[in-house]
């Protein structure tokens, strides 16, 4: 067995590759906030793959990780004790398996140990772009008004101390403190470049960072408004949460005694706008598409992948499954899955360049059903109401515009509310995990006296819950799902087409 690090590279197992870079040669570039599974296996891959590129003028590329919140402790613990190194293990629907040790990573900071650190880093005038994924609901961005609504504690921490002369907290304060930093020295600002599964993430980003510094200094807002560039991008990449039994899988595997490996899928794709403020990396050449507007790749991939994973959830988890692959080589579910992406998903959409929508919704049928990555349901519905309004709801008001069908839809919406409560259709318990899950749980305890209540909680339906046609298919779907439970429900949606 062989401990990662940069001294045990050679002596790996020959089918894994390693960084083909000399890694004290590079420079920081890029700080990025939220350094999960998906970063790993999706942003870092590719910056790693940037600084493998023949020339001397990619070293100074290298990623800073930085985390905020308590958890973050545990990656600060695990890449510190292997040199940053980790092990991206990559399988195909076919089985075939690829391993590569990637080293883009030079320094991670746990924001709580030393935040003047973190600030120094991002606003050091070699930080060229700053990314995030920092999920959903880290922008405080309210979907239903467009609004910034902050939350969490870390940035209302910020918003109150920020002013006073206190550190930053959050990634926002962060960004906005650093900006601030670059314009009082009269120096060219980063690129903030959000990696986010969010309609218009560049645009969410961008209305947070500005609503967040035009409550600590008006003039810095408009500065922001005026010399940082926001980029959209779409990225995709299913990466599960690395699990024990996986840590064991590469140990056997591949012999090698890592931490914080990270399995994923094979597909990869990023679709960027190609706007920054301060250069990139040439992201093209290693297989990043860069293109002048990212919106109809982005809406492609939210609302039949996105979505997708919403609608077999929901209804997976009532009828007892656990894994996603189980529901999707399910023939019934497979043909609602299909039905949805076909007669409500597919008609919000817009032609897509270089997109055969029909071959990308059969390749999502083959990844959804590949076992090797064992992704489990309720990874892809954790703070469904900040998932849902982004995924689904966009495609329900569409469809409601344009007097299209929302039969899947509405019963994916009941399944959700039926989710909240929190008992399967045989009687095991279910455990919900969303912020907003007081809410959630008072708005559906309405549904006994008052059928459609659930639609009534406008922090996440806007005014789409007062929409007549979507409540009498949603009440209807509530009561066939308490009836005869999610399998028959989805039967009876499928054979009425």
């Amino acid at each position: 067995m062989t401990q990662l690090s940069d001294a045990t590279l050679t002596d790996l197992d020959e089918r894994v590759a390693v960084p083909a870079y000399d890694r004290s040669a590079i420079r920081p570039g890029i700080v990025h906030f939220g350094v999960g599974a998906f970063h790993r296996a999706h942003g870092a891959m590719f910056v790693d793959r940037v600084l493998g590129l023949p020339g001397d003028e990619h070293a100074s590329w290298g990623l800073v990780g930085v985390g905020t919140l308590p958890g973050d402790a545990a990656m600060r613990d695990a890449l510190g004790a292997q040199d940053r190194l980790y092990t991206l293990v990559t399988t195909s629907p076919d089985g075939e398996v690829d391993a590569r040790v990637v080293g883009s990573i030079v320094e991670y900071l746990f924001a709580p140990d030393d935040p003047g650190a973190v600030l120094a880093r991002v606003g050091d005038p070699s930080t060229r772009i700053v990314s995030l994924t920092i999920t959903e609901g880290g922008y405080g961005v309210n979907d239903a008004t467009g609004a910034f609504e902050p939350s969490d504690g870390a940035t209302l921490a910020d918003l109150d101390g920020l002013p006073a002369g206190a550190l930053p907290q959050s990634p926002l304060g962060f960004i906005t403190a650093a900006l601030r930093a670059r314009r009082d020295a009269g120096a060219v600002p980063f690129t903030v470049m959000s990696c986010d599964n969010i309609q218009g993430n560049g645009h969410v980003a961008r209305t947070a960072i500005l609503a967040f510094a035009e409550r600590i200094d008006p003039a810095l807002a408009a500065w922001i408004g005026a010399e940082v560039r926001f980029p959209n991008s779409m990225v995709d990449r299913i990466t599960p949460a690395t699990t024990d039994e996986q840590r064991a899988f590469v140990s056997e595997r591949f012999g090698i005694d890592d931490r914080w490996p990270v399995l994923s899928e094979s597909f990869e794709q990023w679709v960027l706008e190609d706007d920054f403020s301060d250069g990139r990396p040439p992201y093209e050449r290693v297989g990043v598409q860069l293109v002048e507007d990212v919106e109809p790749y982005e809406l492609m991939k939210l609302r039949l992948l996105n979505a997708s994973h919403q609608a077999m959830s929901y209804l997976g988890l009532l009828a007892g499954e656990t894994y996603v692959h189980d529901v999707c080589r399910d023939e019934l579910f497979s043909r609602f899955l299909l039905g949805y992406m076909h007669e409500e998903a597919r008609p919000t959409l817009a032609p897509v360049p270089g997109i055969d929508i029909d071959a990308y919704c059969a390749e999502l049928m083959r990844r959804f059903g590949s076992v090797a990555i064992k992704d489990t349901l309720a990874r892809q519905i954790v703070d469904g109401s900040e998932r849902i309004p982004k995924f689904l709801l966009p495609v329900v008001r569409e469809q409601l515009r344009t007097g299209g069908g929302i039969a899947r839809s509405a019963l994916v919406l009941a399944a959700w509310s039926r989710f909240i409560e929190g008992v399967g259709d045989d009687g095991r318990e279910l455990a919900p995990v969303d912020r907003r899950l007081a809410e959630l749980q008072a708005a559906v305890a309405q549904e006994a006296e008052r059928p459609g209540a659930f639609l009534d909680l406008e922090v996440v339906f806007g005014d789409l819950g007062s929409d007549a046609r979507l409540r009498e298919a949603f009440i209807a779907a509530r009561a066939r799902l308490a009836a005869v439970g999610a399998r028959v429900a989805v039967e009876e949606v499928v054979a009425a087409g």
